[in-house]
């Protein structure tokens, strides 16, 4: 089935390299140079991952970002010419799954598009879903099949990207991992990132899941080593 890829950028040298790259691999293109545009185009036709430049006229990136994950978790990769640490951070507590900063390779690029799209493939179609291999959590559940969390009964509005690391951590309990080990498992074997990206993900995670996000109980720091799930909450897979 081939994948759509929205690119936004108002750059037109960088859309037309990044358009010509993504089609010899066999995905499909739809191109937006201003950030109203790319929004309308994000909620209207529904693409499997979204390419986002930051400066862009009209609307910025960030606000884009931010405006997809009100109504969509489609995996959005942020193109930015900044060095700013903040800017990076802001982007992923925005919700966005993944940054590249300019200049890129072309490689380095299509590598996380690929990985960000393995994740997406790995959701199974509505007519596989079942209600078994469920995590109980607590009062937090994982449905491994529909790729839904629930808190005290209510769904936790998780990205992809923050329901496969906690996936990832829950179903190891008490082992902890580094962020060296968490990039390259949950983002991807060909991941070149910043281990701060797991830093800022767990930190969303933990807003979103823990009674006291200061005082995490389920997703514990091991201090100077990395993170692990804490596994006196008790974990049972249906």
């Amino acid at each position: 089935m081939d994948r759509l890829v929205l690119i936004v950028d108002d750059e037109r040298p960088i859309v037309e390299i990044l358009k010509y790259n993504l089609e010899k691999e066999g995905y499909t293109t739809i191109e937006a140079y201003d950030g109203q545009q790319g929004l309308e185009l994000a909620l209207n036709r529904n693409p499997d991952i979204i390419l986002l430049d930051v400066m862009l006229p009209r609307m910025d990136g960030f606000e884009v970002c931010k405006k997809i994950r009100e109504k969509s978790s489609t995996p959005v990769l942020m193109l930015t010419a900044r060095e700013e640490e903040v800017d990076k951070v802001l982007g992923l507590e925005l919700g966005a799954d993944d940054y590249i900063t300019k200049p890129f390779s072309v490689r380095e690029l299509m590598a996380r598009v690929k990985a960000n799209l393995r994740r997406m493939n790995q959701e199974p179609p509505a007519s596989e879903v079942s209600t078994k291999n469920i995590i109980g959590i607590g009062r937090v559940s994982l449905n491994l099949d529909r790729y839904e969390v629930k808190k005290d009964g209510h769904i936790v509005d998780l990205t992809l990207r923050e329901f496969e690391l906690l996936k990832f951590l829950a179903l190891q309990p008490d082992r902890v991992f580094s962020r060296e080990v968490l990039l390259e498992k949950v983002w991807g074997y060909e991941y070149y990132g910043d281990v701060r990206t797991v830093d800022v993900t767990i930190r969303r995670l933990r807003e979103k899941i823990e009674d006291d996000a200061g005082l995490p109980s389920l997703i514990v720091t091991k201090r100077g080593v990395g993170y692990y799930f804490n596994k006196d909450h008790p974990v049972v897979v249906d």
